[in-house]
């Protein structure tokens, strides 16, 4: 299976760390690099990257790093990168046809989550998002993660600003190319660019499916807080080594 990373922002509340938010690095690795080893240990035979921010650094890491994984990454550019994440799927609109795993660069997870999800059913016009939850994880902001509604295993809502909710988006989907008309029908509709907004499109159809994540690990490294409670997990991991 594939996999679409978005690699485009800037992450200006990591720019104590690096310039380039992909590229900054926890325990010598960075983040970009954590999330397509953690892919490929989950199955993923292919990669594509959209990037924005310090596009060109980042394309040459990414060019680096496929020449040393078993698994290609083609790079694909979003000159938009200061929109919305939504615009950033839709760059690879022409080049995925089949269902496909879709992360974001700068959520570090348990490849176990991957690992289900690959064998999770869906049919053609649907997509699935991995939910966490627990809703007093301590490792999510709870100022800046995307809030989920779920019912019936469906998701019904879906948005940072929603007031009812009973789980959190990690940044793990699998996707169909319904994803795409989704997108563009929120962009025309509605004048949201944002992933959220093609995914309520397809929430309110009943075409996006939730699976729970039973407590595995996850965290978006969106500032310093977060980015040193990362850092703690995964030296916990390697003592355990």
């Amino acid at each position: 299976m594939k996999c679409l990373i978005i690699v485009a922002g800037k992450g200006s509340r990591l720019k104590s760390l690096s310039d380039s938010k992909p590229l900054a690095s926890i325990l010598d690795v960075p983040l970009v690099e954590r999330v397509i080893r953690s892919a490929l240990e989950a199955g993923v035979n292919g990669f594509y990257a959209v990037v924005g921010y310090r596009g060109g650094q980042v394309r040459d890491f990414l060019d680096d790093l496929g020449g040393k994984i078993s698994a290609p990454i083609t790079v694909i550019e979003n000159d938009d990168w200061e929109k919305a994440n939504g615009l950033s799927v839709l760059k690879a609109k022409q080049v995925l046809d089949e269902p496909f795993f879709l992360l974001m660069g700068d959520h570090l997870f348990d490849p176990d989550i991957a690992r289900k999800m690959i064998d999770f059913p869906l049919m053609d016009d649907e997509i699935a998002l991995a939910v966490d939850q627990d809703l007093k994880n301590p490792m999510v902001d709870m100022d800046d993660v995307t809030r989920v509604m779920v019912s019936d295993g469906l998701i019904r809502n879906i948005g940072k600003g929603i007031e009812e909710y009973n789980c959190f988006d990690t940044g793990i989907f699998l996707c169909n190319p319904v994803l795409f008309s989704a997108l563009e029908q929120s962009m025309r509709e509605t004048g949201d660019d944002s992933l959220s907004g093609g995914v309520r499109i397809l929430a309110g159809k009943g075409r996006v499916r939730a699976m729970p994540i039973d407590g595995k690990f996850w965290i978006d490294i969106d500032d310093p807080e977060r980015y040193k409670q990362a850092e703690s997990y995964l030296l916990t991991c390697v003592r355990r080594i």
